[in-house]
């Protein structure tokens, strides 16, 4: 029996080793991967210039803290700031330790403007995260059951609904910040519409709010642009990012903006681990590959045919409710519970998953090329077929 908390129903299968977009497991059977390692391993398994760049950090300095300066660090946010015209990125291990900094970070700004109990507009089928505020921001009974008192502060909304935000706003004047996915990754695949973020943005200029984007799932180029949020021509006071930002290595980034900006001084808050020389190297890698690679470019061609590609090939069943998603982050909605795909994709040589019982989540690699998409459609077509029919 082993010691490991039981925490995860995991799948039979050991996974030993990966080149691109194919993994091996122990007993030597190879998957493509349509998964990425829950859109962490942004260019795929054994990228060459990720294994040199982390090989070479180690070798020299793998972690020192933030008691003092990072190269490294700096430059990351320098890139980063560039890239989504944010002003500031601290740096943490993952995407609940950057949904947390934004929510401290909310609330700082809130009580600095006179609000004693500051509230932040969160969304239904919302996920940011497992600690105690982000289980309380996030919009699942099932992962905030057995975990009470949550914490208090959030106000819920459904999704894409401004109508819904505009009523809070009538009767709660303690409301400092609106948080939300551009793409709901764990609700489903469900994606904000252009309108619907412009509508926010607006109303929370009105308002004296702070905008947050969780981008941890949909963030990094897997939409087609480096952030979800370009898509709509927005910039947001607060961004989250985590997940795939250095291709498998833990880090998280909260960035800040506007009035969001330059709030937090020393001793507000903190990282032991954050921004170490290890995650910040890997991630400057990941940046560097995705712009020389091009693979903004290539995560919207080759979502297109993955999505056009599925919408055909199962246009004909009537148990497939829709194919939706933007870039490589896409979901295959059936009209009943589905988590048995999972293991019927191991067997036809696919890793997948399903998210919210009925929908199949795929998050391939960046890098992903355009033959594998065709070839993912192919088997994951043929999987759900045989699954409707059974």
């Amino acid at each position: 029996m082993s010691h490991v908390m039981n925490t995860y129903a995991r799948l039979p299968v050991s996974l030993s080793h990966g080149n691109g977009s194919r993994v091996t497991d122990t007993e030597g059977k190879t998957y493509l991967d349509g998964l990425s390692g829950i859109a962490v391993n942004t260019l795929g398994h054994n990228h060459p210039a990720l294994v040199a760049a982390i090989a070479g950090q180690a070798a020299r300095l793998l972690h020192t803290s933030n008691l003092y300066r990072m190269p490294q660090q700096e430059r990351l946010a320098d890139k980063l700031a560039e890239l989504s015209g944010m002003d500031e990125v601290f740096f943490c291990n993952s995407g609940c330790e950057a949904n947390e900094a934004a929510i401290k970070l909310a609330r700082f700004y809130g009580h600095a403007q006179g609000v004693d109990n500051p509230a932040i507009i969160v969304m239904e089928h919302s996920f940011h995260g497992r600690t105690l505020a982000t289980l309380s921001a996030t919009g699942s009974r099932k992962v905030q059951a057995g975990f009470e008192p949550l914490v208090a502060g959030f106000v819920r909304a459904p999704f894409d609904d401004l109508d819904a935000v505009r009523a809070i706003r009538e009767h709660n004047k303690s409301v400092v910040a609106v948080m939300l996915e551009v793409v709901q990754g764990e609700g489903g695949i469900h994606v904000a519409s252009t309108e619907y973020l412009r509508g926010l943005r607006r109303l929370c200029d009105e308002n004296g709010w702070l905008m947050i984007c969780d981008e941890v799932q949909c963030g990094m180029g897997r939409t087609g642009t480096w952030f979800g949020f370009q898509h709509a021509g927005i910039r947001p006071d607060v961004v989250t990012l985590a997940k795939g930002l250095a291709g498998g290595v833990p880090i998280g980034a909260c960035l800040a903006a506007g009035k969001a900006a330059w709030l937090f001084k020393p001793g507000n808050h903190g990282s032991t681990f954050g921004g170490n020389q290890l995650a910040t190297t890997a991630a400057l890698t990941v940046l560097e590959v995705i712009e020389k690679e091009n693979l903004l470019a290539s995560a919207a061609s080759v979502g297109e045919i993955i999505r056009n590609g599925l919408k055909q090939a199962l246009a004909d069943e009537p148990g497939v409710v829709g194919v939706r998603g933007m870039g490589l982050i896409i979901g295959v909605e059936l009209d009943r519970p589905c988590g048995d795909l999972v293991r019927r994709g191991l067997d036809a040589g696919l890793l997948i998953n399903v998210t919210a019982e009925r929908v199949v989540r795929l998050l391939p690699a960046l890098n992903f090329s355009a033959d594998e998409g065709r070839e993912l459609v192919e088997r994951l077509s043929a999987v759900i077929r045989a699954f409707l029919s059974s």
